[in-house]
């Protein structure tokens, strides 16, 4: 895929927004002024930038719980998301939902759930609400390697696959579900092959490579679109942080840490980049301009308002 200069400086901006956004919210945490939990996609961004540039800015996406990148990918402000984390009135859930339940329909993002596995049903639902109102869209699909076992990600796909439902399955396989190496609670090889049973085509990719994925997710846009069905996508890609807050990462080695650092994607699209027009002084502009970015979104959420504990009762309650 060739891309314009407009392309490459959002899709930059995107991703290194995702990492700058996460390694604040991350320092946050450890300072304790923001609670619950958060599952960060530190090193995972260019799933979530590929994916979303190669669908059009009318179609849909369905989020998961390690999500922020999904949400910035497709257009979040991020002071409204910085908002959401620290229970401000100004986030998109009025501060409700914290860091997994982000919803912004505004920019077709139909939000992520906290729970594995339900996001995949729902996301096929739209999908035939697409379909019946003819309006040539896609739903992209993102959801983790785990979900694949949930008898929701089968059933869901075998209705998309019967029904030729507009949807782009998306897996971001990190290799671990929680602490558990995928090796070891799934039966294949390949996440990808478990297509065949649907007889849909299943695609692997390499996930640190913004445009490789950019590539599959297109192919499988247009096919859908066409109104040939489903895909399932699986993408090869590495979370460099543990699974939440209270993951110490003792299951893994720092030599394997350090060998998927080195293929960061970042890093690699930048040096894409600079082959392609780009010089090291607008590069470090683009991320001068997004530290401070996320650096007025963290102040602007601290000194934003709270939902009081009346308004939420009237939000939450019937």
């Amino acid at each position: 895929m060739e891309l314009t200069r407009e392309q490459m400086q959002k899709i930059y901006y995107q991703m290194y927004s995702a990492r700058t956004f996460e390694e604040r919210v991350n320092e946050m945490f450890m300072k304790g002024l923001i609670h619950g939990t958060t599952h960060l996609s530190v090193g995972q961004e260019a799933t979530a930038a590929g994916a979303v540039n190669a669908i059009r800015p009318d179609d849909y996406i369905m989020s998961c719980h390690r999500g922020h990148s999904h949400c910035i990918a497709k257009g979040a402000d991020l002071k409204r998301m910085m908002c959401e984390l620290l229970g401000k009135k100004d986030g998109f859930c009025k501060g409700l939902g914290g860091s997994m339940h982000i919803v912004d329909i505004s920019v077709g993002n139909f939000g992520a759930n906290g729970i594995i596995g339900p996001a995949i049903p729902i996301a096929t639902g739209i999908a035939l609400a697409i379909k019946k109102d003819k309006s040539n869209k896609v739903i992209l699909d993102f959801f983790g390697d785990g979900t694949t076992n949930s008898g929701m990600f089968h059933e869901a796909l075998n209705m998309a696959a019967l029904w030729k439902l507009p949807i782009v399955y998306f897996c971001e396989n990190n290799l671990y579900g929680m602490s558990t190496p995928v090796s070891k609670s799934v039966s294949v090889e390949d996440i990808a092959t478990r297509a065949k049973a649907y007889g849909i085509p299943g695609v692997i990719v390499d996930g640190m490579d913004v445009l490789a994925v950019m590539d599959a997710v297109a192919e499988a846009a247009e096919r859908a679109r066409r109104g040939e069905g489903p895909t399932l996508i699986e993408a090869k890609t590495y979370r460099y942080l543990g699974h939440s807050k209270s993951d110490k990462r003792a299951y893994r080695t720092r030599e394997e840490e350090a060998e998927w650092k080195a293929r960061d994607a970042i890093k690699s699209f930048g040096a894409y980049m600079l082959e392609n027009g780009f010089t090291e002084e607008e590069l470090a502009a683009i991320r001068s301009g997004i530290e401070q970015e996320c650096e007025e979104a963290v102040e602007y959420a601290q000194n934003a308002e709270t939902l009081s504990l009346d308004e939420a009762k009237e939000l939450i309650f019937a």
